[in-house]
Parts: C-alpha cells; sequence; structure tokens
C-alpha cells in the first residue's frame, strides 16, 4: 500500500476510459455536428463567424480544463463538445471557404495527427491516457484530440460523398469498423494505444451520421427532427450523464507515473483511502 500511496496523490486529468465515456464522447460529436450546422446555416452566422466565435468560446474552457489537477467532468466534456465543434468547422472551412478537396484533407489532417504522435512520445516518452498529469502532456493530448475530430469529419464525409451511402448506411459501416477494432483489442492482441485513437477518430464520423440521420429533411433521407431537437435531445442527455459522474466520481483514475498503468487502474475504494491518507 505504501507505493500505491506515494503516487497515488497524482490525478489522472482525464477521464478512464469506460462505457460512459464512449456514450457521452459519441453524444458530445452528434451535437457538435448538429450544433455546427445550426449555428452555421439556420442563425446565418456563417462558417467563417462561427469558427472565430466558437474558437474564443472553446479557448475559455480550455483555462477551465487546464486548470483542473485531476478529471473534473465538467470541465473536460464541455471542452470535448466545444473541440469537435470547432474540428467540424476546421474541415468545413478548407473544403468550403477554400476549396481543398476532401480526401487532400483527410490526407493532411492524417499527417498531422502522425506528427504530433511522433512528438509527443518523442518529448514525454509515453503516449499513454493514463498518464495525462502535467501541462504539456495535456497539451499534447488536446492537439490529438482536435485533430482526431477535423480528421474524422474528413474522412466521414469523404465515405459518404464517394460511396454516396446515405446517413443510417455510413453510420453502420462506421459501428462496424469499431466493433471489429473493439475485437482486435479484447481478442486479438491489438495494440490499446492504438486501438483507442483508431475508435477515437471513427466516432466522429459515427456520431455525425447519426447526428444528421435525425436532424436533417426526410427529401434528404433523415428523419426531419431538426438541428435545434437532435442538439438539445443530446445536450441533456450529456448533463445528466456528467452529473452523474460527477456525484459518484466516476471516471477518476490515479495517474499512472513512469508506465506503472496499475497505479491508474486503482479501484475506487483505493482511492477513496489515499484521499483519507492525504487529509
Amino acid at each position: 500500500m505504501s507505493a500505491l500511496t506515494a503516487k497515488a496523490v497524482v490525478y489522472n486529468r482525464v477521464p478512464r476510459v469506460t462505457a460512459d465515456f464512449w456514450l457521452i464522447k459519441l453524444m458530445a460529436v452528434t451535437m457538435g455536428e448538429t450544433a455546427a450546422d445550426y449555428l452555421n446555416v439556420q442563425m446565418g452566422l456563417g462558417l467563417t463567424a462561427t469558427s472565430l466565435i466558437m474558437s474564443a468560446i472553446l479557448a475559455v474552457a480550455l483555462v477551465w480544463q487546464f486548470a483542473q489537477k485531476r478529471y473534473v467532468p465538467a470541465a473536460y466534456w464541455l471542452s470535448v463538445v466545444l473541440i469537435s465543434i470547432v474540428g467540424t468547422l476546421i474541415t468545413d472551412n478548407l473544403v468550403d471557404n477554400f476549396h481543398v478537396p476532401l480526401m487532400d484533407t483527410t490526407i493532411a489532417f492524417s499527417i498531422a495527427l502522425a506528427l504530433t504522435f511522433m512528438l509527443w512520445f518523442q518529448t514525454e516518452r509515453t503516449l499513454s491516457i493514463h498518464s495525462i498529469f502535467t501541462g504539456r502532456r495535456e497539451a499534447f493530448y488536446w492537439l490529438t484530440i482536435l485533430f482526431t475530430f477535423a480528421l474524422g469529419t474528413a474522412a466521414g464525409d469523404l465515405v459518404a460523398e464517394k460511396f454516396a451511402l446515405g446517413y443510417l448506411a455510413t453510420g453502420v459501416l462506421f459501428g462496424m469498423i469499431i466493433i471489429s477494432l473493439a475485437i482486435g483489442y479484447s481478442f486479438l492482441g491489438l495494440d490499446p494505444i492504438l486501438a483507442f485513437w483508431l475508435v477515437y477518430i471513427l466516432t466522429r464520423p459515427l456520431g455525425a451520421s447519426f447526428g444528421d440521420l435525425m436532424s436533417q429533411p426526410a427529401q434528404y433521407g433523415g428523419l426531419a427532427f431538426g438541428t435545434i431537437i437532435t442538439s438539445v435531445l443530446f445536450l441533456a442527455a450529456i448533463v445528466t450523464i456528467v452529473a452523474f459522474m460527477s456525484v459518484l466520481h466516476e471516471g477518476e483514475e490515479l495517474a499512472a507515473i513512469d508506465g506503472d498503468d496499475k497505479v491508474a487502474k486503482a479501484g475506487r475504494r483505493q482511492r477513496l483511502t489515499v484521499a483519507e491518507e492525504e487529509l
């Protein structure tokens, strides 16, 4: 217990990966898609104004997030929702305003993501999401997430336009790929870091497909709920789950230091014991 106690004073600043994590992440990206469409089209702000406004709000949210020394659900998930919107808008700006082809955009963000991982590893000697306990590591983490949203948007739009599968079929396609990755991780020894980030990228087009399915008019293959109703529904679900996480401290974990993931996976009873000893 002494070794655990010595390291337990450092908490991870990002959540433990659980079923709740993936559920709220999927809803966050779905809301990001519909909210971006609402601000850009329905409110008539346009891509440029919407991008500037949302980027400024994201900057404020990230200041709040970086001020935390452990995982705080409200700060973390607000940042995820906003960065999903900004990541979508970055790709939309490149394609619609600067007329960059989706194939080129997808390749560019793939390269940017790979370079981010390389620099992250060269600097920190780890890519573990269980060891985000310094400002520099968290900066790499959020930059990576931004590129995953931008890449997911570009790849999803590329598949949707090239194969013209429709919203439901596109969602099912990406869902099947995610399931295959989960099987590879669970039974075939797929590297956990690679599996996590691949699924993180693919949940963006998966969520966007179902967001469009719910919000778009029937003549375009949607269910015609509209962007406002769809965004409000998912926002309400996100707030409910975040409140649940906050009350039960769901997703908290101790930081893995020097690759000691056993410390990060300490149970809640162990964390409570450590907290009592700190007092």
